[in-house]
């Protein structure tokens, strides 16, 4: 299974022609187009299934909500989908956008709730070793370029921690991503699924680490 060429189009076309009425007259391609990309992302979850645990499966809906959005176009010019990881044990999710020129995957920790991040972040205060051992991997870096994207960071060390920690760049951090992107003829290509595959996979000694974090005290304690 593979993203079509006619997939494509349709977005390329979506992007010029963000309006209602143009997508009424397009019907038919957008749910050729959604049945193609929500194949590919299925094919995705069977592969993830092989080794990983995966709770759900969400393709994201094109519709936006213009509401409090001051970009009013009534869609959005590509397709995502989510897997959230099994249980309480397993943190963590990945996440894949198919958008021409600007397709990328994604798997970490988006905006944790204020009790995790300060879970993660005093693991960081404490002994951030083991985090740096993962930015440092070899297949992470060939993957995610050896970094964590936040999307969001304090100017300084949050309240409460000290501003010149070695680690400050990490305790900035108000989320913990790893991102890699994807060139059009990279979506477009016929292993495109294991592409996509090879580089989850990549995230797992990440996930193990932050789950351990998690669901442990700073003793190493279960907390679950």
């Amino acid at each position: 299974m593979q993203i079509e060429k006619s997939t494509f189009q349709f977005l390329q076309n979506l992007q010029k022609n963000n309006n209602r009425d143009w997508f009424a007259e397009h019907k038919d391609m957008y749910l050729k187009a959604q049945k193609n990309a929500k194949n590919v992302f299925f094919e995705i979850y069977q592969k993830l299934q092989i080794h990983d645990a995966i709770e759900k499966s969400k393709m994201m809906r094109i519709y936006r909500d213009v509401r409090f959005s001051k970009d009013k176009t009534p869609y959005k010019p590509h397709f995502a989908n989510s897997y959230s990881r099994l249980g309480a044990e397993l943190r963590g999710s990945y996440f894949l956008r198919i958008r021409p020129g600007e397709s990328f995957l994604a798997g970490g920790f988006w905006e944790p709730n204020k009790e995790d991040l300060f879970r993660i972040r005093k693991e960081i205060e404490q002994d951030a070793s083991e985090i740096i051992e993962i930015l440092k991997d070899k297949n992470y870096i060939k993957h995610f370029g050896g970094t964590f994207d936040s999307f969001s960071e304090l100017k300084t060390a949050p309240r409460g921690f000290d501003k010149e920690h070695p680690d400050v760049d990490l305790l900035r951090k108000k989320g913990f991503i790893a991102v890699k992107n994807f060139t059009d003829e990279e979506v477009l290509s016929e292993n495109f699924t294991d592409k996509v595959d090879e580089s989850y996979r990549a995230l797992r000694p990440f996930f193990n680490l932050f789950s351990d974090i998690l669901t442990t005290n700073l003793n190493g304690e279960s907390i679950l």
